[in-house]
């Protein structure tokens, strides 16, 4: 039975089952014709020319096709690299729109546009199909049963993040069954989610999980590109992180589980660029749909892309098809796939109207306008590698980033570097100079001090130089600039002295991350002392240099314990979590200031002591009976007064606890020179003095006046 062509509409994009066929719609403005091709079981192609063209969209609507049809498209047009079109319809072409994409490209010289090798370079159009090496888009069905599944929709304020790669977390997980490891089910195993709420996050941060490419160099070296920031599938879940072969339903029923143990879903996604590299990569989806109307070219000559990213391209998000294509994107991951929120990767890329980083352009007009994707928590990489590409500090309200410059400030003093103070009060505080007078909150700050991208928190502690060596780049990749310490000894050690010193500072890192104002981030693994063997450059490594280890020694278990008990503490108290910045003054009914800065002495730090280059200890206190900040239902938030004393230098210190009216007392709650969280119990009394070990933290709580009465 020949099959029944309808003439369909241009709308919605994609492949559209709608119960009884299927609408195919593909956006191409320079194309002067579009071929769909229908692939059945045995890979045997069959072509439907699209007739119909509206607004620049080439559409059909055919009523005998379901889902699960395998499919893909072909796009005649001009090849005329010098003026910035590709079109080459011996290239079969995944669908922008895809839902789903059944398999991962497998490298063949027909997969380029031009012929490799020419004297032409890539002037001169390559006629061999790529239809057999290329992954082909599959018609889905959006029926799934969600039940009653809320998002938990957890304020900023009380975020805890943890970032996460999907197989990295369970490929080794000895109590997550064999042939879930690696996957979305995995994640959504009991296990997986007992450890999650054991812990105390609220929410995973997902490493990339758009179906990326696997570049050919790294296939070639035996690699491959295990974080996935290299998107050819905006709206398809990684087919090689699911078990079942449907990646849809399996992500799906992931964050279904995951939101009925209060867990929310954040997505890393890679809107500025895409997996087809420069002028010299592949032709697989949107180089060969146009071109021109995707990426942005060289205004010069526009054979060459204008790289943002350090990736080869950049998409033009000033394009309106391409505004388009990301808002459907992040629309459906909110709408159909139920996600929380996402984190933008090299964000100042898409804010980038011509070659300046504009604030107010047009991705985040159009993203504040939108009632679904503003809903949700939007975090930028507030960076990208172009010039003025570094805009800590810079995005609208609405947005949190990626605080670079907490992470920087915590390790500088860490590393023992004086003259750090003033800037680490900043950021201990909720970073008001970045944020406060764009009228954005102290949630605006992501703090962070490891993530996927650089040392691990052990090999922070533990390298002075990365050792990237097994990405096969000589060592070249990776940051330089790492402001990490050995303690004497690089990498693995048996001496005890310094293997106690290393797990010290990972608990001051930690103790620092948990006590900041801002919404914490954790690196997965990181608490549990997870090592990438000095690398700090993992991109290629889907091996256990990145799995998670879940071997632990003893001293594993005794971070893991004291990392949730710091979790605890931010969690239960809000004068951690201030919704507000300080005002450094008195607050109506208290007696002090809601924050209050302290030298050893016991007493206010001033104006030399901020600016001396020598001073590496400062105390601080966080008054809990001058929060001026309501609750939901308008009642006064009051908390404990805390006193978190930090000490980087490597002497001990003697430090003076301050006087105050309405104690007389403080109480112990953590000193990061035990391995244990209540390793040491104690009440001293006002104007007492506390030996601060060596690089260490301490933290106090103060108690009421007891009031005496006389005997009757």
């Amino acid at each position: 039975m020949a099959l029944r062509v309808w003439r369909g509409t241009p709308y919605p994009l994609g492949a559209t089952w709608d119960g009884s066929g299927v609408n195919f719609a593909i956006f191409s403005e320079n194309a002067e014709a579009v071929d769909l091709c229908l692939f059945d079981a045995e890979g045997t192609e069959q072509r439907v020319r699209l007739t119909e063209q509206t607004n620049l969209v080439w559409h059909c609507y055919l009523p005998d096709v379901r889902p699960g049809q395998r499919y893909g498209y072909r796009v005649h047009g001009p090849y005329a690299p010098q003026d910035g079109h590709r079109f080459n319809p011996a290239k079969l072409l995944i669908d922008p729109y895809a839902k789903r994409i059944d398999g991962t490209i497998s490298w063949d010289d027909s997969l380029f546009g031009y012929q490799i090798g020419s004297d032409a370079e890539d002037l001169e159009p390559d006629d061999r199909d790529s239809a057999a090496f290329v992954p082909k888009s599959v018609v889905v069905n959006p029926a799934f049963v969600w039940g009653g599944d809320l998002p938990p929709r957890t304020p900023f304020d009380r975020t805890m993040i943890y970032e996460v790669h999907v197989k990295g977390f369970t490929k080794l997980h000895p109590d997550v069954p064999e042939e879930l490891r690696g996957t979305y089910a995995g994640l959504a195993s009991g296990p997986a989610i007992d450890y999650f709420t054991g812990l105390g996050v609220t929410a995973v941060e997902l490493l990339p999980v758009h179906q990326c490419v696997n570049d050919r160099h790294l296939v070639e070296r035996g690699l491959n590109n295990y974080w996935g920031y290299n998107t050819i599938g905006f709206f398809a879940p990684d087919v090689r992180y699911s078990a079942t072969g449907e990646p849809v339903s399996e992500f799906k029923s992931m964050v279904k589980r995951l939101h009925d143990a209060g867990i929310e879903v954040i997505l890393d996604v890679v809107y500025n660029h895409t997996g087809e590299g420069n002028h010299q990569g592949p032709t697989i989806s949107f180089r060969g749909v146009d071109n021109v109307a995707y990426y942005r070219l060289g205004p010069e000559d526009p054979r060459y892309y204008v790289d943002y990213t350090g990736t080869g391209n950049t998409l033009d998000a000033t394009s309106p098809k391409v505004l388009q294509l990301i808002m459907d994107s992040l629309r459906y991951w909110v709408i159909e796939m139920h996600v929380d929120g996402f984190r933008f990767d090299l964000a100042s890329a898409l804010a980038r109207e011509m070659y300046d980083v504009d604030k107010l352009g047009s991705f985040f007009d159009i993203i504040h306008q939108d009632p679904v994707i503003s809903q949700v928590k939007l975090i930028a990489e507030p960076w990208d590698v172009g010039p003025g590409g570094y805009q800590v500090g810079n995005f609208p309200v609405g947005w949190a980033e990626w605080n670079g410059k907490y992470r920087d400030s915590v390790r500088r003093f860490w590393k023992g570097f004086g003259g750090q103070t003033a800037e680490l009060a900043y950021r201990l505080s909720g970073s008001s100079d970045l944020y406060a007078s764009s009228g954005r909150q102290p949630h605006a700050s992501i703090n962070f001090v490891t993530a996927h991208d650089g040392f691990t928190l052990n090999d922070l502690v533990s390298y002075e130089s990365k050792h990237n060596e097994a990405n096969g780049e000589d060592n070249n990749d990776g940051d330089n600039t790492n402001e990490s310490m050995n303690f004497g000894v690089e990498g693995e050690t048996d001496d005890e002295g310094i293997i106690e010193i290393r797990e010290r500072q990972k608990r001051n890192y930690l103790a620092t991350l948990l006590l900041s104002q801002g919404v914490p981030m954790l690196l997965g693994g990181d608490e549990i002392g997870r090592t990438q063997r000095g690398s700090n450059n993992g991109y290629a490594q889907d091996n256990e240099i990145s799995w998670f280890d879940w071997d632990l020694k003893r001293r594993d278990r005794q971070l893991l314990a004291f990392t949730r008990s710091l979790i605890r503490l931010f969690s239960l108290h809000p004068v951690l979590r201030r919704r507000r910045f300080f005002q450094g003054r008195q607050i109506r009914g208290s007696r002090v200031k809601d924050l209050t800065w302290y030298a050893p002495n016991g007493v206010e730090m001033n104006d030399d002591e901020w600016q001396a280059p020598g001073v590496k200890t400062l105390g601080v206190q966080f008054a809990g009976d001058a929060i001026e900040e309501r609750g939901p239902r308008g009642e006064r938030v009051t908390d404990d007064t805390l006193l978190i004393i930090l000490n980087a230098d490597d002497k001990p210190v003697a430090f003076e606890l301050p006087n105050h009216e309405a104690a007389k007392r403080w109480e112990l709650v953590f000193d990061t020179v035990h391995p244990t969280f209540g390793g040491a119990h104690g009440e001293f009394e006002e104007g007492a003095v506390y030996r601060v070990a060596e690089r260490s933290v301490v933290c106090l709580r103060r108690l009421p006046r007891v009031r005496r009465t006389s005997a009757g």
